[in-house]
C-alpha cells in the first residue's frame, strides 16, 4: 500500500472540519465524519487512479455521507500527498497550490 503523506495545512483542515462538527452536533457527528475520512483515505491509497482528476496531476476523492472532498496528488509509485480537506461549497481553487 502506498504511503499517505499530508500538507501540514490539510491537517488544519481536517481538525477545522471536526471541530465544527463537534460544537454543531457533539463528538458522534465528527467521529462519523472521522471515520469516513480514514475509509476514503485508504481508498485513495490502494487505488489513486480511480479518482477523478481535477487539474494536472491533482485528483479529487468525494465523500459520501458529508459535503466535503479531498483534494491530493500522486507523488510517485509510493507515496500520495493529501493537499487539502474542504467542504464542497469553498472556493474551489482553494488549497490547490499546496
Amino acid at each position: 500500500m502506498r504511503r499517505i503523506i499530508y500538507d501540514v495545512e490539510a491537517r488544519f483542515d481536517v481538525l477545522e472540519i471536526v471541530e465544527f462538527y463537534e460544537r454543531v452536533d457533539g463528538p458522534q457527528l465528527a467521529d462519523r465524519f472521522t471515520s469516513e475520512l480514514e475509509k476514503f483515505i485508504e481508498h485513495i491509497a490502494e487505488r489513486p487512479e480511480s479518482f477523478v482528476e481535477v487539474r494536472s496531476g491533482l485528483r479529487r476523492a468525494n465523500l459520501n455521507r458529508f459535503p466535503h472532498h479531498i483534494i491530493f496528488q500522486i507523488v510517485d509509485t509510493e507515496t500520495i500527498k493529501i493537499l487539502t480537506v474542504k467542504h464542497d461549497r469553498r472556493n474551489p481553487d482553494l488549497g490547490l497550490d499546496r
